[in-house]
């Protein structure tokens, strides 16, 4: 399993996941570009010293990474909060990717239609969304258990 950031917009929160990616063994690609310098300095500080324990992968743009897991037999999913299935519902694979969109504005139309699976964080009418670091924690660590990773 992996998770995909498409054009991340806060070097903070890419930081958070990189660290959590390090203590799960899980890892990383970039979709970019992203909405800051990749050595920003507060990415690097909310990474640490877990920068150095992650793998990652950075991609150029959407077409080279769709092709590149394509071509690896990745089954990409997507979680959004225009999907109708709950991500608890969903049997997780060794070979998913957990795409996440950016904190602005998600995925466009054009990357939505070219995944595998749709998921959904179900929270409360009221609310728009949950911090992008916080739901690649919900989702991945769901997604540990259910493949007995630890």
């Amino acid at each position: 399993m992996r998770i995909a950031l498409f054009e991340p917009d806060i070097p903070q929160n890419t930081g958070n996941i990189f660290r959590l990616g390090a203590c799960l063994g899980i890892e990383i690609d970039i979709i970019e570009p992203t909405g800051y310098v990749f050595d920003d300095k507060r990415f690097r500080r909310s990474a640490m010293d877990y920068i150095n324990l992650v793998k990652f992968q950075k991609h150029l743009d959407w077409n080279s990474f769709y092709k590149w897991a394509n071509d690896s037999s990745f089954n990409i999913v997507l979680l959004t909060t225009k999907a109708t299935k709950k991500y608890y519902d969903y049997k997780f694979k060794s070979n998913d990717i957990l795409l996440f969109g950016r904190e602005s504005s998600g995925v466009p139309n054009h990357v939505r239609e070219n995944v595998n699976e749709k998921l959904l964080i179900p929270m409360v009418k009221e609310a728009r969304s949950i911090n992008l670091s916080s739901s690649v924690a919900i989702v991945a660590s769901h997604a540990c258990i259910q493949l007995r990773i630890f």
